[in-house]
Order: structure tokens, then sequence, then C-alpha cells
């Protein structure tokens, strides 16, 4: 009799495409990880092990899995109205995300365009930046900056933004008028290294730099994280984004905070430039907006960027079928409840420092360089050279991250991401709800990989 386990990897080989997955394994017969269950910070695969998860899915599930709570909004909302569009029609549920959203979010961000996902997001907010500036009489402004290595989404207009060569090749020719600046790795840093503050206005008039060689007047948007999520948890200096304000305001460009990862705690915040204290122009979401029970995004959008769309016959040519779909809005909606009774915030904010001691432990391992991140979100880079900080060629991580990480961090009972788009890095933004029994848990299983790994190299 075969096992159901069996059927599920039979089917899997044969019919399912995984997302940034590589499949020559599979095709020659290997086993497809299968999770069938979570609970709490944790999830179980189909043969009943159980792992930690230290990536909270990707990024997304704050509150952690098995949440009855939100599983009853979904199922309540599907009940009473389980779709109906927001093309000129509304509906209950989105109205009230809307205007609790941007009850949250700073400033005068209050009106909210809802999406599916994350790529959507950042696809309308460049769309919108073109939009706007074609109805204020500046139809010349349409190119945008964002960082290297930075990852914006995989639509064609998000991927453009992208500062990932390696996984635009395949799909160019992209969409034309984007430009990356320097990011914030100070540890990788040839200028400033020694001065967090001298090197974040540096990068900044980066920025700048490139507005002016384009021509402000070709310029629409910049785009950047709060926390840099490519190359590993790149944290802003101090000072960086009130510079990066002031260039925007100086040159009439709009700032976008792309905060699919960094919004609804991630950071101990809710909406991530509430932690470094700057005023965007749109912020970008998904992601944590549910926890991630049902899919949703969208952006969060100025009065002033609203406003050239209430005249005359103007309106804005966009938007998805499943964009503030009614059951999204439902969960999303008792997720904050969720998040404003148990506290989140507070609790990320209180236990932060925490983490980053626990993390940091690690530095006395011979291959990990550094230790970076902010709230329940951390990259640790691993080098062959802590003296130099030399990195490892392509060769020697495919075989470190690919041929080893992966899969003993799995088998060692925590998934979390290692990867090298940027320098060789180990990823962790597990639930909101951890705390320091699994911040020691992490620290133990990667100090024991890592060990390995070293061993091996």
């Amino acid at each position: 009799m075969t096992h159901p386990s069996e059927s599920l990897q039979s089917a899997a080989r044969d019919h399912l495409w995984m997302h940034f997955a590589r499949h020559a394994p599979v095709a020659a017969g290997a086993e497809v990880p299968m999770i069938v269950r979570g609970e709490g910070a944790y999830v179980f695969d189909d043969r009943g092990r159980r792992y930690l998860d230290g990536l909270a899915g990707l990024f997304t599930v704050q509150a952690g899995h098995g949440r009855e709570e939100l599983a009853q909004a979904a199922a309540k909302q599907a009940a009473e109205l389980a779709f109906f569009p927001l093309w000129s029609y509304a509906h209950p549920k989105a109205v009230e995300l809307a205007a609790r959203l941007a009850d949250l979010a700073p400033g005068d961000l209050n009106r909210v365009f809802f999406t599916s996902g994350g790529g959507e997001a950042v696809e309308s907010a460049w769309k919108l930046a073109k939009h706007y500036f074609k109805l204020v009489g500046k139809p010349t402004k349409h190119k945008v900056i964002s960082r290297a290595v930075a990852y914006h989404g995989t639509p064609h207009g998000a991927l453009s933004l992208t500062g990932l060569p390696g996984i635009k090749a395949p799909y160019e020719p992209l969409v034309p008028s984007g430009f990356r600046v320097p990011n914030t790795n100070i540890y990788r840093a040839s200028a400033h290294a020694d001065d967090p503050e001298a090197f974040g206005r540096w990068a900044a008039d980066r920025i700048e730099e490139a507005i002016e060689f384009e021509g402000p007047d070709t310029v629409a948007a910049v785009f950047l994280e709060p926390v840099q999520n490519a190359g590993g948890c790149f944290p802003p200096p101090p000072g960086y984004f009130q510079r990066v304000r002031e260039i925007c305001d100086r040159h009439d460009v709009l700032l976008v905070s792309d905060e699919v990862i960094c919004a609804f705690g991630r950071l101990g915040t809710m909406f991530g430039s509430q932690k470094f204290d700057y005023q965007p122009d749109i912020i970008t979401f998904a992601k944590g907006v549910t926890s991630g029970y049902s899919p949703l995004g969208g952006m969060l959008v100025t009065d002033r960027l609203y406003e050239p769309f209430t005249r005359g016959t103007n309106m804005f040519a966009h938007g998805y079928t499943f964009g503030g779909h009614p059951v999204s809005a439902a969960v999303a909606l008792a997720n904050l409840d969720l998040f404003e009774r148990e506290n989140l915030l507070g609790h990320v904010s209180r236990t932060e420092a925490a983490f980053r001691a626990t993390l940091e432990k690690l530095l006395d391992l011979p291959i990990v360089g550094d230790v970076r991140g902010d709230g329940h979100f951390f990259g640790i880079e691993l080098v062959k050279d802590k003296a130099t900080r030399a990195t490892f060629d392509a060769e020697e991580s495919e075989r470190l991250l690919r041929g080893f990480l992966d899969k003993a961090l799995f088998e060692n009972g925590l998934y979390c991401r290692a990867d090298d788009r940027g320098d060789p890095v180990v990823q962790l933004a597990p639930p909101l709800i951890c705390d320091q029994a699994q911040f020691d848990e992490i620290e133990q299983i990667l100090r024991a990989v890592l060990t390995e790994a070293w061993s091996k190299l």
C-alpha cells in the first residue's frame, strides 16, 4: 500500500513547479520537503518532524502558525461575501481595512490601493509615480532609483528596480529607466567604514548624485527598503533616511518605502519608516499584513499623490482581480486585532536586543564575519578569512550554501535562508511571537552547523 507521503512526493515530482527552486535534483528523484502543519513558531513535515520556522514562512507569519481566529475570520467572511472586485465598487472589509491602515500609517498616507501581493505593490507604485507626474505637468519624470543588490519583486517593472543581475538576466530586456546606487552595507564599505553617520551621508549623497546626473526633471522616485533584505539585512546608518528625504524634496522626487518585509512588526513598529523616523510618499506592503493567512498587498499613498486623480475624467488605469479580496481583508483586520491585543510590536521591541545578543555569540566562530539587522530581522555574513573579511568565490559559495548549509540546517531542525545574492549570508526572521527559548535554539543549531561547515572548508 502506498503511503500518503509517497503519493504526494510522486505528484510533486510530476506536476509541481516550485518558486525560485532548482528542479534537477527533483527530476533525479530527490525528495521534496513537504510541510503539512504549523503551530506557533514551528512547522511539521509529512514524517512528523518538527522545525523551528526561522524565516516566518517567507518574512510573513508574524503572529505564528495555527492561529484559529485568523482562519475563522476567513471562513466567516467567505460565507458572507467570498469575492467582489474593487473596480468602481467597494465592500465593507476593504473600506474598514483601508481606514485602519491609514490611521496606523505615518503622516498623511491616507489612501490605500490594494493588490494581491508585494511585487504587485511595487509595480503599482512605479506606475503611480509616472502617472502622477504626467497629471501635474511633469511628463518627463519617469526614471526610478534603487540600490545595488536590493530585491523588489519579480514582475517586469519590479524586477527592473531589483539590483541583482543574476536573476534579471534571463528576462532582459526589462523595463528601461531603472538606475542603481550603493546600498548601506557598512561592513563592506570602502568609504567611512569607521563612521556610520559619515557613511550614511556618503550613501545618501550618491542618490542625489544619480538624480543630478540623470536630470531632476527625469527622475520620478527613489525606492528603498527600511532594512534592505537581499545581501543580508542592511540597516540604515544614522541620519541616512533624513538626508534622503531632504534630497527627494529638493528635486521633487517621490520617496517610496518598500516595506513588503519591514512593515507589520518585523522591526518592532507597525511600519519600518516609523522605526527610522522618516516620512515616505508611498509605502508598499504585503506579507505580514495578514500574517500570511491569506494573500494581500498594497500601497499607502499621500493625499497629494491622490488629489490629481479626483479631477474630471482622470483615473489610475490599474488594478488586480484579487486586490483587496474580502476574505484577505477580513483576515488582515483580525490580524491587526491580534497585534493590538497581544502587543506584538512591544514584544519585538523588548526582545530585539536579546535576539541580537544571542546571534552575536556566533561571532566567536571563524566563519562568521558580521551579524546585522534590526527587530526580528537579522543577517549573518559568512567569510573565509575573518581578519581580511575575504568572502567566498562563486564555486565555494555554491558548495557552502546549496551543497551543505541549506540541507544541514533543515535536517537539524531550523528552516531559514542561506543565500548569496550579494555576499554569503544566513538570514533569520522568525515569527514575532518568538522569545529567548527560540533565540537560543536558533543559535545552538547555527553553531553546530556552521562549525561543521568550517571543518568541511
